[in-house]
């Protein structure tokens, strides 16, 4: 049995990447540094280094955790969902609580999306992203189907376009809102 696999060191491991997972959000990449994640878990900074073979492998940890607890959150609300027939506002909020999350700050949506877009420069992140990112699509597909709106996967890909690009130009444009530019793209979308 390796200190990794102790009780102890599942522990530390786990802060570890629940630190990570922090250091990434609110600073994005190149805020994620050993030293940044130590101190954040409150761990000497050997101790990224013995349960991580690298930046490398701890990035890809912190992304997964916060993927999931994103996934996860998208779960426990379509089991709180019913099966009705909703309206295109009602749907709208309900994809755009899925993908740009429910907190509306400026600074945390950029976080976001720099994530996604990072995933170009960084390869080694492509089958974690492509794998979460199947997994989310399934998450929407069901979001529609019991709201009573039947799409299919080359649809959703391409609403899922739309609001990609709607929030990236508000960013750029430095739009105090993006999420109401996307809002209203997808509205008119659905309606």
């Amino acid at each position: 049995m390796t200190a990794a696999s102790t009780p102890k060191g599942e522990r530390r491991r786990s802060a570890l990447i629940e630190a990570a997972s922090q250091v990434l959000t609110e600073g994005g990449f190149d805020a994620v540094r050993h030293r940044a994640v130590a101190e954040r878990a409150g761990l000497p900074l050997a101790s990224t280094t013995y349960y991580f073979d690298s930046l490398e492998d701890l990035i890809i940890a912190a992304v997964e955790y916060g993927g999931r607890a994103e996934l996860t959150r998208g779960r426990a609300r379509l089991a709180q969902l019913s099966t009705e027939h909703r309206d295109v506002d009602a749907m709208v909020e309900l994809v755009l609580d899925q993908m740009l999350g429910e907190d509306p700050a400026f600074e945390v949506l950029l976080l976001r999306y720099e994530r996604f877009v990072t995933t170009g420069r960084r390869p080694y992140l492509g089958p974690l992203m492509r794998s979460m990112q199947a997994e989310f699509h399934e998450l929407l597909i069901e979001i529609f189907s019991r709201s009573g709106f039947a799409i299919d996967h080359k649809r959703l890909k391409q609403l899922i376009a739309l609001v990609d690009g709607a929030v990236v130009n508000a960013l750029i444009e430095l739009d105090p809102d993006p999420r109401a530019v996307a809002r209203a793209m997808l509205r008119d979308a659905l309606a």
